[in-house]
């Protein structure tokens, strides 16, 4: 993480890679220390805009955390939560809202029950939910009046997650 924290995504990716033959010829393509380093060179194509092979890794992940752990038990797994939050982020850059929403609904039932519903991911989860509900009420979902921003109570972090989603305004 420390390269891709850098801006050194080239040599992160390369990091992750190794990491990554590594723990599938040491542990298993299936075991969650090897899935965890799936879902980090997802996070990493998805820095870099390489959103097909982000969602690969995000739905290798996944179920690889299915088999490994159990359906019964994905919404108490931290791990596995942290992927359906990211899938939610992937989902949301690509206009696939409703998708997006079922994520982060996912993982948020998931976090409140992990971590308590007060917890700094389950507030993130309900304003990127908060941003999603806004984004689809306009009739191109994919393009946020800022004054529409503006005239929300939480104007400043509806912007920031818009930022963080990729959600574009029109006049910018």
């Amino acid at each position: 993480m420390l390269y891709a924290d850098q801006g050194r995504l080239a040599e992160a990716e390369a990091m992750y890679d190794r990491a990554l033959q590594g723990k599938e010829e040491a542990l298993g393509a299936k075991h969650t220390s090897t899935l965890a380093t799936v879902n980090n060179l997802g996070l990493l194509y998805a820095d870099q805009g390489r959103l097909a092979e982000a969602e690969a890794m995000y739905d290798r992940a996944l179920q690889g955390y299915k088999e490994a752990i159990g359906p019964q038990h994905m919404s108490s797994y931290l791990p596995a939560l942290n992927t359906m939050f990211a899938f939610g982020d992937l989902y949301a850059r690509t206009g696939r809202i409703d998708a997006a929403k079922e994520m982060y609904g996912r993982s948020l039932a998931g976090y409140a029950s992990v971590q308590g519903p007060a917890s700094k991911w389950c507030r993130e989860l309900e304003n990127r939910l908060q941003a999603l509900k806004v984004a689809s009420a306009e009739p191109n979902n994919d393009q946020i009046e800022p004054k529409e921003m503006e005239a929300s109570k939480s104007s400043s972090s509806l912007k920031r997650i818009f930022r963080k989603l990729r959600i574009r305004s029109g006049a910018g």
